[in-house]
């Protein structure tokens, strides 16, 4: 039996061709991230995040969708996945894509893609004020 190393994520693999998407198990749910790889002189490989998203019934089916997408298709490269334990709901799947879109929502780069410009339910418990020193 497969001992749990972390609480939400069960397995990952990261920066596959796109082309990989077709190996994907059906069914497959979680995080996903869609990169653009950079050609450099340094042979240093650089991906550029572009795209997360999220699926509680198949990533296999999101990233082909992403594929064929006119505004997205020629925006990305490569992709990782992240797939979550079965006893995590599709609402947690949610909040790990929300929190995960709210980290980069002024790259102008990434957020070139993403028309959700960070998560409506974290800004309802971010302190106002930012003083954290009276957190208890």
């Amino acid at each position: 039996m497969q001992k749990n190393v972390m609480r939400f994520i069960k397995r990952a693999a990261e920066f596959l061709e796109k082309e990989k998407i077709e190996k994907l198990p059906r069914g497959l749910r979680g995080i996903y991230v869609l990169y653009n790889k950079q050609e450099n002189k340094t042979n240093k490989k650089i991906y550029d995040l572009r795209y997360v998203g999220m699926s509680g019934s198949g990533i296999g089916g999101r990233l082909y969708s992403h594929k064929k997408s006119k505004r997205k298709t020629g925006e990305w490269t490569h992709f990782s996945v992240f797939e979550v334990w079965d006893n995590v709901s599709t609402q947690e799947i949610a909040e790990l894509e929300g929190i995960a879109r709210h980290l980069y929502r002024y790259d102008p780069i990434a957020s070139k893609l993403n028309i959700q410009r960070g998560y409506k339910r974290l800004r309802k418990v971010k302190v106002k004020n930012k003083n954290i020193s009276e957190w208890k």
